[in-house]
């Protein structure tokens, strides 16, 4: 049986959660990749286990992640009770509906039928009463977003989550959920957006900034690009990788372009200069100004928990630091 270390809090740093009380922290693990069917059970164990003790309290899922669909959330929920349920009251485990789950018109969008339908069954996999926070996961423009909303102000009235959330909504839709959640008093406190050295758009966008200034939680997603800024690529495509393989439909060996990977090796010597890995620096930068909440970081094995949470230990950028990253950037 499992048995925590007692230290697991001392290492970590808790970012409060927009205007909320909840606190998450800087690193979240998420369960997008190596959680599906697919994958070795003891590994998943080794990995959640090595997330918890590194003081990662916040375990992000959603009804599709696996592959099959459904299956990330049935094995966590396999390892709450063999292990992890003693831990419930300090885990923080979010999970999502808004892509295709099941076959037919009621399996895919933002239609309260599909949302509450799916927290049902997700919560029947992950064998919980509750989840603590709940993602509509895309924008659907065949719903009116009024409807989405509701869904989620009733899922948290149920008692079925605590807080609600949404993601890959840009500022228009974020300010248009925004001012319906706030209308019904829905505990609206986070938005999940993909955001990286080489993937700026909330930045651009103006949805970085908006969050900040209404107080709502922001979470980053793919930090790494999908593994291209761990420096793997630099000198080729290696068969086993996410782009090598063929099997990623996000990631493609045409993906990784030369004038890409020249701003990686530049990115690369600052981050030596810095005594961080590239991964590292990529992840610290992410949190530079405070405006981002919490970083999902995905993991194949457990080494890579313990190597990441290391870029918590230099989280300062010099303006030097930031102008020249912005310019290789640019």
């Amino acid at each position: 049986m499992y048995k925590a270390d007692e230290y697991r809090y001392e290492n970590m740093i808790y970012n409060r959660c927009g205007r909320s009380g909840l606190k998450l922290p800087a690193f979240s693990l998420g369960m997008w990749h190596s959680f599906g069917s697919v994958n070795d059970m003891e590994n998943m164990k080794r990995i959640l286990f090595e997330a918890f003790d590194s003081g990662m309290t916040h375990f992000d899922l959603a009804n599709n992640y696996g592959p099959v669909y459904g299956s990330a959330e049935e094995n966590m929920g396999r390892i709450l009770k063999s292990d992890l349920m003693p831990y419930r009251k300090e885990m923080v485990i979010s999970t999502k509906a808004g892509y295709d789950m099941w076959k037919g018109p009621y399996g895919d969008g933002g239609s309260r039928k599909y949302l509450i339908a799916s927290l049902d069954e997700s919560l029947k996999r992950l064998g919980l009463d509750y989840v603590d926070i709940f993602y509509h996961h895309r924008p659907d423009p065949d719903t009116p977003m009024e409807e989405t909303m509701a869904a989620l102000d009733t899922i948290v009235r149920s008692g079925k989550a605590l807080y609600v959330g949404i993601s890959n909504y840009n500022r228009e839709q974020t300010e248009k959920a925004y001012r319906i959640l706030q209308e019904q008093k829905t505990p609206f406190i986070i938005n999940q957006v993909s955001y990286s050295m080489l993937n700026r758009w909330i930045e651009t966008d103006g949805v970085k900034d908006f969050m900040y200034d209404q107080g709502i939680g922001c979470i980053a997603f793919s930090p790494l690009a999908q593994g291209i800024l761990t420096g793997k690529y630099l000198q080729g495509i290696p068969a086993d990788s996410r782009a090598g393989s063929g099997k990623s439909p996000y990631l493609h060996g045409g993906d990784i372009s030369r004038e890409k990977l020249e701003k990686v090796r530049a990115l690369q010597e600052i981050a030596k200069e810095r005594g961080q890995s590239l991964a590292q620096m990529a992840l610290a930068w992410i949190l530079r100004d405070g405006k981002v909440t919490s970083v999902l970081i995905g993991a194949s094995r457990p080494e890579q928990i313990r190597e990441n949470v290391k870029a918590l230990g230099n989280i300062r950028f010099s303006q030097e630091e930031c102008d020249r990253i912005d310019e290789i950037l640019r």
